[in-house]
């Protein structure tokens, strides 16, 4: 009896740990995409930054003993990798205080989201909430920022400035988690619905007050992504009508001069002299780093340094090429392999037994889909390496890929020892091979 009690407490005390680490990782989503210091005056003195590196932390250390150890996925050694590497480069970094605050402080809780989610989300409910919040934040900081309508130079920004107070930042950022928010949109019914078609209506009409041409692109290319997955995929051709009356609608609607600044991507306006002096400031910055990176092939010159080293203090509004240039040819090897894999992972997803029988699960492969490919091609308008933002994608995809595919596999007979890539690789095939059968 007295083995059996102590056995109850310990499974007690393991289901506890396992429910304090996600709603650690609830809370951090919040916080970090809701950025209420920048919405509620008077937060902005409180170190939100810190505490969200803090509940990340605590929800790895819980997460860590809330069970028994798993195995880590390819693409989250990818990402422990990025991290070891660019803690590797700090010593031959042009501003080693830099590189060692950047690794530190920014890319560390990225690689502790990435991680934190693959061991903590173990059921489909726990990934919908969570990505759940994560849309609901920046739609619902969407819908205040237009509301309240604070612009820089006639251009929407965040509620309080912060860390949307550049335009740019604002724009990319909403047009990355559109995408989810679409998913939720044909996911849910009745009032639900209504909801999120007009926070996705708003989001559009957000990115257009932003006059961000990087935002509009990534936007572009997240809609016909949209389109593809929920309307082919789908099989929906309504929503290509409702694509082609948007889409007017808001030709109609925009100012003329929006559409001149749309249009000085390809060609150039004379009439809009500080945007073209935007337009080939990007275009100096991102031909700088890809110059520092064939020039520093190995170690870079120290990751968020490009910002020291330009003389402009700007950024290169290119991840691949900004990380290749601060941390060399390796981390971006690992950069991109992450995002592989994360494609890897929902194409799998679509081809197990669990895809076809859970409509919660299709839709969040959807939707998770549409928005790794949105942010990977958004990412050449952005810098966003050192975001957690791409981290948390990543852990979605292997969470996704654990519940649907490893979590359902059928107990196999012990065999020979294999390597932990070959344990994990034979997951999905027993799967397919299920379902093929």
């Amino acid at each position: 009896m007295a083995t059996a009690a102590l056995v109850i407490n310990k499974e007690n005390s393991r289901r506890q740990r396992a429910k304090g680490a996600y709603l650690a990782l609830v809370v951090l989503a919040a916080l970090y995409f809701g950025r209420p210091e920048d919405v509620i005056p008077g937060l902005g003195v409180v170190p939100m930054a810190k505490i969200a590196g803090g509940l990340a932390l605590l929800g790895l250390v819980l997460s860590l003993m809330s069970g028994p150890k798993r195995k880590f996925a390819p693409e989250t050694k990818y990402v422990v990798a990025l991290f070891v590497w660019c803690a590797i480069t700090i010593p031959f970094a042009y501003w080693r205080a830099g590189a060692l605050l950047v690794v530190m402080t920014r890319l560390s809780k990225g690689v502790i989201v990435a991680v934190l989610v693959a061991l903590v989300v173990q059921e489909v409910w726990q990934l919908k909430r969570l990505i759940w919040v994560q849309a609901a934040a920046v739609a619902t900081m969407t819908v205040v920022s237009v509301a309240l309508h604070h612009t820089k130079n006639g251009r929407l920004v965040g509620v309080l400035g912060g860390v949307f107070e550049n335009p740019n930042d604002l724009a990319i950022n909403i047009a990355l988690n559109w995408p989810i928010c679409m998913a939720f949109f044909f996911m849910t019914r009745g009032p639900k619905k209504l909801i999120w078609g007009a926070a996705s209506l708003i989001m559009l009409a957000g990115v257009e007050m932003t006059y961000s041409r990087s935002g509009f692109l990534a936007l572009v290319v997240a809609a016909l992504m949209v389109l593809w997955e929920f309307g082919v995929r789908g099989k929906r051709p309504f929503l290509f009508l409702a694509a082609a009356v948007l889409g007017i609608g808001i030709l109609v609607i925009s100012p003329g001069h929006y559409a001149a600044r749309i249009a000085s991507i390809v060609v150039k306006n004379d009439a809009d002299p500080s945007g073209e002096e935007s337009r080939a400031q990007r275009k100096q910055l991102i031909m700088e780093s890809i110059v520092d990176a064939f020039q520093h092939p190995i170690f870079g010159i120290g990751p968020g340094n490009f910002e020291a080293t330009n003389g402009a203090w700007r950024v290169a509004h290119n991840s691949y090429t900004e990380i290749a240039a601060e941390a060399g040819f390796p981390a971006f090897t690992l950069f991109c392999l992450m995002f592989y894999r994360a494609l890897y992972n929902l194409r799998m997803v679509r081809q197990s037994q669990a895809y076809e029988g859970d409509s919660a699960l299709r839709g969040l492969t959807g939707g998770l889909w549409v928005s790794v490919a949105a942010y990977m091609v958004g990412a050449m308008f952005a810098s966003t390496e050192y975001s957690m933002y791409p981290y948390f994608l990543v852990g979605y995809t292997t969470a996704l890929y654990q519940i649907a595919v490893v979590n359902r596999e059928a107990p196999e007979p012990k065999k020979a020892r294999t390597t932990s890539w070959m344990n994990y690789e034979r997951t999905a095939s027993t799967e397919l091979a299920g379902t093929r059968g």
